[in-house]
């Protein structure tokens, strides 16, 4: 979170309100103020000059109607001493006072410097207005040099008589009234800043009260958006921003708790999707791809990371016969065929619709489940099912023409009623042979099949066994070699089983070796088994032959190897009776130079042979 800039602080915007408030209301208040204050000195100082003048016209007029035989004193000089007995503050303020008689003569002036008007006619028009009885009102005018401004007044003497002796002409400044408005501003002003400085002051104090909390509130904020819910926030006072301190301690704490259980079913979902057997691909609404498990990335050899938005169609190699609308109505699995260098994947797709609580479609999880090896089970099982019908028609299907022959009357003729006889019973034998092998399978695939194991010395078990196979084959001129140890070596197995299995492979190599070809039977030790090789001379096997020559029912020649009388089994079972000892079977082949099966059982020391 980017760090707040001092302006846009609420810190800032509280002191700023709050000086705002007060400069506002202190404004308010000064205009008001001030704003009555001038007006009531106004109309104060209007009525006192309207008192003195009234008071000077009615003195002046009884000046006027005195007798001037009984004064001393002149006229205009009794009349300045009432002008200066009314108007003596007023003089220093340069308040002008004319006195005119009925003949515009000016008899007495209040300013010093006006004397010389003295004796002289006025040329005044409010004087003239005055005298006349028809007088102006009271005016203030500005001086457009100074901007001073004056009252300016006429009265008629006397004031409310028809009978008009004089007048008196009154200049009045005012600007002693607002120089104390200026002077009453400036102490409102003074008064309005040191206000502003308290109201600042308190503002800061004020706001740190109510941003601490929050401030400690925002960085707690901060470290909860990186998972740490350790701290608290300090709790200040019992107000609203100490309980809004106690919620968001409360607030914490619930998030803690919810925290800690949503990460605990994280990794619940994280390991059970990481141990699934089954591939799990999660996408949006819009089927891009938001999550892969490991199984489903093994499955497909791809990474999280390099799908992560890839198109699920695209991915799962559907795009070119199914659009994602599809998918969200599909409800039973698909089967993928994935083709690799190595091998080939076969996957069952399971498809699930994501839905939210409204029922509306938010995307999809698709299951993937390897079904290659039961697919390959079932393809052995198709194939293994098709060979048996195949070897059981076969020899049915002779024995049957045979018998039709005999049936035929064939039997009657003493030279092929035997041979036809001979022919059905090979073949019945064959079948039994086979039906044997194929019990022989079955009992060994079952789980509950049991040998007996004993402790048998190999060396002397194999030579037993290929003597025996020497006598049966002198008139075939096929010689054996033995390359084994002279000394006892030891395996613990089913002597019965193991033989059949020498007798499988040692017969094997008697049908395909070439009439006055070597067999070579050799066995040596390794460090933890004994290894047994049948080597033969005949014709070999292709390369592209040997991994299928231990499937069952695989012949590499079946013409010939039917001929032979072989079922097709007997490596088979060879391979399952080496598996079932613990150890492991094996083929080397050059085509044209013979063919070497070896196979390995583990090795047991220091033991007495049962």
């Amino acid at each position: 979170m980017n760090k707040i800039r001092f302006y846009k602080s609420i810190h800032v915007k509280i002191v700023i309100i709050y000086v705002l408030l007060i400069l506002i209301a202190m404004q308010v208040i000064g205009v008001y103020f001030t704003g009555k204050l001038e007006e009531q000195l106004v109309n104060n100082y209007f009525e006192t000059l309207d008192e003195r003048a009234n008071l000077l016209a009615y003195y002046t007029e009884e000046e006027m109607k005195r007798d001037e035989e009984t004064e001393e004193r002149p006229l205009s000089r009794r009349i300045n001493e009432l002008i200066l007995e009314l108007f003596d503050n007023d003089n220093r303020s340069n308040t002008n006072v004319q006195v005119i008689d009925k003949n515009n003569t000016v008899i007495s002036v209040s300013n010093p410097s006006q004397r010389m008007n003295i004796g002289q006619r006025t040329t005044n028009p409010r004087v003239k207005r005055a005298l006349l009885g028809n007088p102006l009102d009271p005016e203030v005018l500005v001086n457009p040099n100074t901007g001073h401004r004056t009252r300016v007044m006429a009265k008629p003497i006397p004031i409310n008589s028809p009978e008009i002796i004089g007048a008196i002409y009154i200049e009045a400044s005012m600007e002693e009234i607002y120089s104390q408005m200026r002077q009453i501003n400036q102490i409102l002003l003074t008064g309005t800043v040191m206000a502003l400085a308290i109201t600042a002051i308190l503002g800061i104090l004020l706001a740190r009260t109510i941003t601490r909390p929050i401030v400690d509130m925002r960085r707690q904020a901060l470290v909860m958006g990186k998972g740490d819910f350790s701290r608290s926030v300090k709790v200040y006072g019992d107000d609203e921003i100490g309980q809004l301190a106690r919620a968001f301690n409360d607030l914490t704490n619930k998030l803690q708790d919810a925290n800690a259980t949503t990460e605990g079913e994280k990794r619940k979902l994280s390991s059970v999707l990481t141990h699934m057997t089954d591939g799990v691909i999660a996408t949006d609404k819009q089927g891009k791809i938001i999550l892969m498990n490991k199984r489903a990335e093994a499955m497909l050899e791809q990474k999280q990371e390099h799908v992560l938005g890839a198109e699920l169609t695209k991915i799962l190699n559907l795009d070119k016969f199914m659009k994602l609308e599809d998918l969200y109505k599909f409800t039973d699995p698909i089967l993928l065929d994935f083709d690799y260098d190595e091998e080939e994947l076969i996957l069952e797709a399971h498809f699930s619709v994501i839905e939210k609580e409204n029922g509306a479609q938010n995307g999809l999880i698709a299951v993937l489940h390897d079904v290659t090896e039961q697919e390959r089970i079932e393809e052995e099982r198709r194939d293994f099912v098709a060979n048996v019908s195949h070897e059981l028609r076969t020899p049915l299907t002779s024995m049957k023409s045979y018998l039709e022959a005999l049936a035929d009357g064939a039997i009657e003729d003493p030279e092929v009623a035997p041979r036809f006889i001979q022919v059905t019973q090979t073949e019945t034998e064959r079948m039994i042979r086979l039906v044997n092998d194929l019990l022989q399978l079955s009992k060994m695939d079952s789980k509950d099949y049991h040998m007996n194991f004993s402790a048998i010395n190999l060396p002397q078990f194999v030579d037993q066994v290929v003597e025996r196979f020497e006598m049966s084959t002198k008139n075939d001129s096929i010689s054996f070699k033995h390359k084994t140890p002279n000394k006892d070596i030891f395996v613990y197995g089913d002597r019965d089983k193991l033989t059949q299995l020498l007798d499988n492979i040692v017969s094997n190599a008697v049908k395909y070796s070439p009439e006055g070809g070597f067999i070579t039977c050799s066995l040596k030790e390794e460090k933890e088994r004994v290894i047994v090789s049948i080597k033969d001379e005949g014709v070999g096997i292709p390369k592209e032959n040997i991994p299928h020559v231990f499937d069952r029912f695989y012949r590499v020649d079946k013409a010939r190897s039917r001929n032979l009388g072989g079922t097709g089994l007997g490596l088979a079972i060879a391979k399952e009776i080496v598996l079932a000892h613990g150890g492991s079977i094996w083929v080397s082949s050059d085509w044209g130079k013979g063919t070497m099966i070896s196979f390995s059982l583990p090795y047991v020391e220091a033991v007495t042979e049962s």
